[in-house]
């Protein structure tokens, strides 16, 4: 069974991303952890690349949109747009990459759950992981409709003088925070078809906890190098607080 600390329930969620990284050199764990790996450092890392090259155009455009009686506040609205530019784009480009890598997230998931709770997984071979895959995606694509309308509102307030420029920031961190959490920890509740409703309400119940999480996530996810191994860690993070807070409740037939 899992033995993070003498009181896993007193984790933050800060504590269990950095049990996460402990997870992902567990023996029998590092060769699941590869092809996640893979796919964030080709994708994300390509496309933070592009980004860091268009940032030099689009701040001015952005803090352009500042009307006259406000550019006094230019030194603090610069980096406000810097971060705005930043929050939206790490998500967006984090939401494709964990799409694209979610069947091997799934996986991964379902291998250290087993790993932790010394309870065999069912063989998952390549082609039982094929077949799969199209009932994961579905999963994905619930996420999305999900996420996209909150996110257009949230992008409206940009729109807005004054509140645009600095409360929008403020709530897109938290959403996105909110968002990613819900991203990496939907991958074990869904191994084991929890539906999506009754997952996000289980995280409500622990919300500071999933907030702090998926706040770090987001951090870090915006800092370069960390940012390409950050995905196989959160999917560890999220499966030891799977078996910590929620497995219990929600997968009470399995027995060790």
């Amino acid at each position: 069974m899992l033995n993070l600390t003498k009181s896993p329930k007193n984790l933050s969620g800060f504590q269990y991303l950095v049990q996460g990284c402990k997870l992902i050199t567990r023996p029998g764990i590092k060769r699941f952890v590869l092809l996640p790996l893979l796919a964030n450092v080709l994708f994300l890392g390509g496309s933070f690349w592009w980004l860091y090259q268009k940032l030099e155009n689009w701040l001015p455009w952005i803090v352009s949109k500042v009307p006259d009686w406000m550019q006094w506040l230019s030194y603090i609205l610069w980096p406000l747009a810097v971060i705005s530019v930043l929050l939206i784009f790490t998500y967006f480009f984090s939401t494709i990459a964990n799409f694209i890598a979610a069947p091997f997230n799934g996986l991964l998931a379902e291998k250290l759950e087993a790993d932790l709770t010394g309870i065999p997984a069912p063989d998952t071979g390549v082609i039982a992981l094929f077949k799969d895959v199209p009932r994961i995606l579905k999963r994905e694509l619930v996420k999305l409709r999900y996420y996209i309308p909150r996110a257009l509102i949230l992008l409206l307030l940009y729109f807005i003088p004054v509140i645009g420029q600095t409360a929008a920031p403020v709530l897109w961190f938290i959403f996105s925070a909110w968002m990613l959490s819900i991203q990496y920890c939907d991958y074990p509740f869904d191994n084991h078809k929890v539906s999506f409703p009754t997952m996000r309400s289980a995280l409500r119940q622990n919300k500071i906890i999933n907030l702090q999480f998926g706040a770090t996530v987001n951090i870090l996810t915006m800092i370069p190098i960390v940012n390409l191994v950050i995905m196989p860690i959160a999917v560890c993070a999220a499966t030891a607080m799977w078996v910590d807070r929620y497995r219990d409740q929600h997968a009470p037939r399995i027995m060790p």
